[in-house]
This record gives C-alpha cells, sequence and structure tokens, in this order.
C-alpha cells in the first residue's frame, strides 16, 4: 500500500510515450526552424501543424509525467494532433527534415493512441 501523497512509478508503455512526445516536440521545432530558413517555400498550413503539434507534444508530456486525471484525452488529441502533422510534412517529400518529421510525429500518434 502507498502512503498518501506517494507518486507510483510510470509505467514502461508511459514512459515510452513521454520519450516519444518529447522527442517529437523536438524534431518539430527543429523543423520549423528549417522552414523559416527556407523562407517563403514554407506554407502556412505546415507551419500551423508544427506549431500544433510541438505544443500539444509538450504538454501531453508534462500531463502524463505528473499524472493528471486528463492525460488519456490529452494523449488522443495529441495523437490527432500529430497525425496532422505528419500529414502536412508528407506534402514534402523532397525534404529529409520533413520526413524525418512526419516518421516523429506518426510514432508519437502511435504511442499516444496507445495510451488513450
Amino acid at each position: 500500500m502507498t502512503q498518501p501523497g506517494t507518486i507510483t512509478a510510470m509505467s514502461k508503455a508511459m514512459q515510452d510515450c513521454v520519450d516519444a512526445c518529447m522527442s517529437c516536440h523536438s524534431v518539430c521545432e527543429e523543423t520549423m526552424s528549417s522552414c523559416m530558413q527556407k523562407g517563403g517555400q514554407a506554407q502556412m498550413q505546415i507551419m500551423r501543424a508544427l506549431i500544433d503539434c510541438s505544443e500539444m507534444t509538450r504538454m501531453c508530456a508534462d500531463m502524463m509525467m505528473r499524472r493528471s486525471p486528463l492525460s488519456a484525452e490529452m494523449c488522443a488529441m495529441c495523437a490527432k494532433a500529430c497525425d496532422m502533422c505528419a500529414e502536412a510534412c508528407m506534402s514534402m517529400p523532397d525534404d529529409p527534415q520533413m520526413m524525418r518529421c512526419a516518421e516523429s510525429c506518426r510514432r508519437c500518434a502511435d504511442m499516444c493512441r496507445a495510451m488513450a
């Protein structure tokens, strides 16, 4: 029996999901930077998807780490944001950074769906 106020250890699946979220957040931030350096080539739809995904993955990881009772719902929303971002990144298949981002987003979406 645990004492009141003690936090139980995260499951392996939850820790893996947190790691996937933080990795995806990082890749989205790097991809935004890459898009901004290219200037006019980056479409606003892609940038919006990157920003939404970056923010959602960070928040989702934070909520899981603090064992929020809303984390399952957040994981479902995060999966949706990651799916949208992966799709947006796939619109530029010749860009290696975009393909790296799409792959990270897909992995994170799968992990979040499993947590939701």
